[in-house]
């Protein structure tokens, strides 16, 4: 039923998307067909990476779902710093932090524990991700806000632009120490049995081309979405920070959230945490740091400097789902504490 419904999102917004930007429709109602367009594009995103998945095993594919998944707020990201809009870019990456650790985390641990009363997955990943979380976050984002007190813009620039490449360095020796050298080496009970066994939607060439296409979609969408931000903002009368915090970051994560409550309530856990915690860490070690180093490139630069709720809100996002995560055993409960924390800083934002 649902595939349907995304089928008729996907007919019907994509020539809306397009006839409306051409005839400049009021900018509220062009804003709310972008984001159910970008959704509905994201749920194509969702069901071909979990083809994937099933192809793969579930840290390849829950590494796909995350970057695919990225792939959308990143495009948003970069039409909004070519047009100026640096504030809402770095509200939607602390967003992005917070979606994926207590929304999307939350929902999967809750609607997983509705259905089964205790639900496992790799302990030895929750604790090697505890520690990046720790280094990236806690230190990588807080170090430039501190150090820039006492510094000029130039020199933030280039404390942003230093600590951007070390960040996607070792990125890419996690990927290569989780895939290469220590692949199997920390394998859960899960992935040694046969709980992945089943026929994918999708083969993998199609797979691969639906994402493809759906990706070029939602660019040109994304790029449309942005024009409105303003306007919007100033009609509902929300703040480019609640706008970047909680709209686009629900709407440019909206393949994760899909995918990892549908993992989560198959009980393929190790999955659905792989997608909310691997995206995290993709957002905070490769897409933040790419998106200052593109932003050099742009009419203003972006440094990697936070507000101080939107540090705050992302570190205590990073401790309470280490002490969540770190046993590798999760509940219903569990779930509703994250998405209590979600919703309290939501209001929180909104309220700025």
């Amino acid at each position: 039923m649902f595939n349907r419904i995304f089928f008729i999102l996907v007919a019907l917004g994509m020539p809306l998307s397009i006839v409306g930007s051409f005839i400049h429709w009021p900018p509220l109602v062009m804003f709310v067909i972008y984001c159910v367009t970008i959704i509905a594009l994201a749920s194509y995103m969702g069901r071909a990476t979990e083809s994937l998945a099933i192809v793969t095993g579930p840290r390849i594919g829950g590494l796909l779902n995350a970057t695919f998944g990225n792939a959308v707020e990143l495009i948003i990201a970069i039409f909004a710093l070519q047009a100026g809009l640096i504030e809402v870019v770095l509200a939607s990456l602390t967003g992005s932090v917070l979606g994926n650790l207590l929304l999307v985390a939350g929902l999967s641990f809750f609607v997983g524990g509705l259905k089964f009363k205790r639900q496992t997955f790799n302990v030895y990943d929750a604790r090697h991700n505890a520690g990046l979380l720790m280094f990236a976050v806690v230190v990588a984002f807080v170090i430039p806000e501190v150090f820039s007190q006492t510094m000029n813009e130039e020199k933030t620039i280039a404390l942003s632009v230093g600590i951007s490449v070390i960040l996607i360095g070792l990125y890419l020796a996690a990927l290569f120490f989780k895939l290469v050298t220590h692949r199997g080496v920390y394998q859960h009970k899960s992935e040694k049995g046969t709980a992945y066994h089943e026929e994918p939607e999708w083969s993998g060439k199609v797979a691969l081309g639906i994402l493809l296409l759906a990706t070029i979609a939602v660019a040109y969408v994304s790029e449309n979405l942005v024009h409105t931000f303003e306007v919007v903002a100033e009609q509902l009368g929300w703040s480019e920070l609640f706008i970047g915090v909680i709209i686009v970051a629900i709407v440019g994560n909206a393949a994760e959230h899909a995918s990892a409550i549908i993992m989560a309530y198959k009980n393929k856990m190790d999955i659905a945490v792989e997608i909310a915690i691997g995206s995290t860490l993709q957002i905070a070690m490769f897409v933040a740091p790419v998106l200052v180093l593109i932003s050099l490139f742009s009419p203003t630069a972006m440094p990697l400097v936070f507000t101080l709720p939107e540090l705050i809100a992302m570190t205590t996002s990073v401790l309470l789902m280490i002490v969540i995560s770190n046993d590798g055993d999760t509940n219903w409960f569990e779930g509703a504490t994250l998405l209590a924390a979600y919703v309290i800083m939501g209001i929180g934002f909104y309220l700025l």
